[in-house]
This record gives C-alpha cells, sequence and structure tokens, in this order.
C-alpha cells in the first residue's frame, strides 16, 4: 500500500507543477480605452497575490503558505502553492507610465482594468 500512496502522491506533485508552470488561464479583452484581464487563481488569498506592470509585461506572483503539520500527511496535492506569471499585455506601454484603474480579487477570480491611451493621431481626410 506504501509504493501506491508514493504513485498517487508523485502523480499529484506533477500535476501541480504543470500547473503552475502553464496556468492560470487568462482572458483579456481590449476595448476603446481599456484592457480587461480576468485570470482564475483560486486557493489563494488577496495578500498573497503581487502584481507588477512594466512596460507591457503584467508580472503575477502569488504564494500561499503550507501548514506543516497538514503537509505531514498529505496524500495528493494537486493545487498550486505558488504561481509566478508573466504575461505580454497586447498593448504598448512605454516603461514609467505603467497604470492600472483597478484590481479586484474575489471568489478565486483576478480581475484587472489597464487604460489604453491613444497613440496615433487622427486624421481628417477632405
Amino acid at each position: 500500500m506504501g509504493l501506491v500512496k508514493e504513485v498517487i502522491k508523485e502523480i499529484g506533485n506533477k500535476s501541480r507543477e504543470f500547473y503552475e508552470f502553464v496556468l492560470p488561464p487568462v482572458d483579456m479583452y481590449l476595448k476603446e480605452d481599456s484592457l480587461k484581464l480576468v485570470i482564475d487563481i483560486p486557493g489563494f488569498t488577496k495578500k498573497d497575490i503581487k502584481l507588477t506592470l512594466c512596460g507591457d509585461i503584467l508580472s503575477i506572483k502569488a504564494e500561499k503558505e503550507i501548514d506543516e503539520k497538514e503537509a505531514e500527511s498529505l496524500i495528493s496535492n494537486q493545487r498550486p502553492n505558488i504561481i509566478d506569471k508573466k504575461i505580454r499585455l497586447p498593448i504598448d506601454i512605454k516603461q514609467g507610465e505603467e497604470k492600472i484603474d483597478s484590481a479586484k480579487y474575489e471568489d478565486g477570480t483576478l480581475t484587472i482594468v489597464i487604460p489604453v491611451t491613444k497613440r496615433g493621431k487622427d486624421i481628417s481626410i477632405e
């Protein structure tokens, strides 16, 4: 029975590592004046999440503490303990001009709204 327990634990560890590498899933909505990102990060608290915007790169870092007593009896751990994701945004943001209108974390979903400034100039045609 001990071997089966170890195999299940290892499978759980590998799936968690894959989740930490590939996910969290991100949806982006581009409107005329803003870019809205909806990111699924269940299992974390607001204080566990750190956001950084540097130019057009959004960094999301989340890390939760694990209770040592519970960790000793853990058989399978498929939920991530750490997320470190960098996302290149589909908008042009100059370094030093980064702004975030709002960032809200509710029910495991992080919603970020970034203003989009119009860089070009409208040209009238006569």
